[in-house]
């Protein structure tokens, strides 16, 4: 009995696991910013807002532009 033979590369395999990775990093960056806006990370308060605001951009905008750019078909 000979070895399976490895998977070929699925692109929408790795188009969908990066943008998971892009949300979960907006994730963690919403909760850096909120831990600095609840004072427990003794950062200035404008990292907290920004990292917010970065973080909101990475869950529900970025991965908008990377699927109309990874659309197939066009």
């Amino acid at each position: 009995m000979s070895p399976p033979e490895p998977a070929a590369h699925d692109p929408a395999k790795a188009r969908f696991l990066i943008i998971q990775a892009v949300r979960l990093s907006g994730v963690v960056m919403g909760v850096l910013g909120a831990l600095i806006l609840g004072e427990i990370l003794p950062l200035p308060r404008f990292a907290g807002y920004a990292l917010l605001v970065f973080g909101a951009i990475d869950i529900f905008i970025l991965p908008l532009f990377l699927t109309r750019r990874w659309r197939s078909g066009e």
